[in-house]
């Protein structure tokens, strides 16, 4: 059974991102395509309302160190490059995480 108290094997930023994800929970989000969800935070995953997906801790520990390689220049969920990333994309914008490369582009 996994140890979810150990948090030895994540960067401070990593935790911070996790603690960060835990203060939004149950918030509203929208996709780049219109679509309506919330999320809850169960151990280390990420469970999505809409069909039941869920992401796991490392996929969104992945899609960080993708977008900070990009400097937080974001266009869109696809350029994170990972399973869920039309779920982290509206999140991420919240965070602060990345940005919009284009501009004036309507939320």
């Amino acid at each position: 059974m996994p140890n979810f108290a150990d948090t030895s094997q994540y960067t401070p930023q990593e935790l911070a991102l996790w603690e960060a994800l835990k203060e939004h929970e149950g918030e509203e989000f929208v996709t780049v395509k219109g679509l309506r969800y919330t999320y809850t935070i169960t151990g280390n995953e990420l469970f999505v309302d809409r069909r039941g997906k869920s992401i796991t801790r490392a996929t969104v520990n992945l899609a960080y160190q993708n977008a900070r390689e990009l400097e937080g220049r974001v266009s869109g969920p696809k350029l994170l490059g990972v399973f869920g990333a039309s779920y982290l994309y509206p999140v991420f914008l919240r965070l602060g995480v990345i940005t919009e490369a284009k501009a004036g582009r309507e939320k």
